[in-house]
């Protein structure tokens, strides 16, 4: 599927492409990176997600590569962002350039952080393998709800560019109900459905631990992601024409 950039006509619809290329997500993340490790950022643990207090340049640098959402202003020119728990660790522990804090402990090392969030979420092993999956594939990740997938995948910041995928996360073993998707006939044509008529594709990450427990995440090293894509065929598309 090509790309579909937005604007309201081609000349814009070029700028945003030229734009995008001019300024990669790999170079935006490399710099968000940086910056979060010269400053030391420290966030903290919530229920649903972690929430870290940034100035402003990493506050444009984490809405140009699309982590979190801001929820509400500190001071003149620091605002509160909020990540989700896939976020967070993949901040963490992937790119280790954030520290979050669990409370009165001081910062948590990938192994509290990874049980934690295991507590709190028990679909996020897989979940996070599957984020990590797309984002190291320099896939702009966002959450699926108003699709009714797990996540949306766009190839560069959503205001440039529509998203192409609807992602849902399957596994095997014990967590091969991980969110009890795509086991019945109906689910599979609603979905398919409802993503193509927004212009999308249901792209499906089939998690395979590969005889590996989530009990630390040394072994996400182990887990392997194979990609599916499926689609409605359309016989009114497909046939030959008289």
């Amino acid at each position: 599927m090509a790309p579909r950039w937005k604007g309201k006509d081609a000349k814009a619809k070029k700028d945003a492409e030229a734009e995008a290329l001019k300024e990669p997500m790999s170079k935006i993340i490399s710099q968000l990176q940086s910056s979060l490790v010269q400053s030391d950022t420290c966030g903290f643990l919530s229920d649903s997600g972690a929430h870290l207090a940034v100035g402003a340049e990493q506050i444009d640098l984490l809405d140009k590569a699309c982590f979190g959402r801001p929820v509400r202003t500190v001071e003149k020119d620091k605002q509160w962002f909020q990540l989700s728990f896939e976020e967070a660790f993949y901040l963490c522990y992937s790119l280790k350039c954030l520290k979050i804090n669990g409370g009165d402990t001081g910062p948590q090392n990938d192994e509290e952080l990874w049980h934690y969030m295991k507590s709190q979420k028990e679909t996020f092993p897989c979940f996070y393998k599957a984020y990590a999956h797309l984002r190291m594939k320099n896939w702009v990740v966002r959450s699926g709800a108003q699709y009714g997938v797990d996540f949306i995948v766009y190839r560069h910041h959503p205001a440039r560019v529509h998203s192409e995928y609807g992602v849902l996360v399957l596994s095997d073993g014990d967590d091969k109900d991980l969110n009890g998707r795509l086991r019945v006939w109906s689910d599979v044509h609603c979905t398919t459905r409802l993503l193509g008529s927004v212009a999308k594709i249901l792209l499906v990450l089939y998690v395979n631990k590969n005889g590996n427990s989530n009990e630390s995440p040394l072994f996400l090293a182990n887990y392997t992601v194979e990609e599916r894509t499926i689609t409605r065929w359309s016989p009114e598309q497909c046939r030959e024409k008289m």
